[in-house]
């Protein structure tokens, strides 16, 4: 099933990009958030490392030349060693209190930041949890109503 949410996430981002030229936050992003809709405080936390993410690279703009593979390459860095952080020693101590807001996947919230850097966060935010809504709701239909993940 991962297979499957990972494939129509791209359809469905790829189809979002030409027809209303807004990108839900890189190609496989929408197929990972669908897998996690049942988990909306992995989403948070990975919304919340993304921006994290994105104050780093604005930062670091104000001092550098920061454009094309160099933000995108950065923002994957960042977003890595702040999503690792938040599995493994941020928000390690909250898990106690069931908060378990540790980011999704290791590239996911650097490819949101990168897109928020270059559309706006309101936008890339609304898209991709669209796509990944759309997502969800074909893979329920095709499914029959059990969407389960190995998350």
């Amino acid at each position: 099933m991962v297979e499957a949410a990972v494939g129509l996430g791209v359809i469905i981002s790829l189809l979002f990009n030409e027809l209303l030229g807004a990108s839900a936050g890189g190609i496989v992003v929408p197929g990972y958030i669908a897998m996690y809709l049942d988990h909306p405080m992995q989403i948070i936390g990975t919304l919340l490392v993304s921006l994290l993410t994105l104050g780093v690279i604005k930062i670091i703009s104000m001092f550098t030349l920061l454009y094309g593979k160099r933000r995108m390459v950065l923002a994957i860095l960042f977003g890595f060693i702040f999503g690792w952080l938040s599995r493994n020693i941020v928000f390690g101590s909250l898990s106690i209190y069931d908060l378990d807001l540790q980011s999704i996947g290791y590239i996911i919230p650097g490819l949101i930041a990168n897109w928020m850097e270059r559309q706006g966060v309101v936008k890339t935010i609304s898209v991709m949890l669209i796509a990944a809504v759309i997502v969800r709701l074909i893979l329920t239909i095709i499914s029959g109503g059990e969407v389960s993940f190995n998350v």
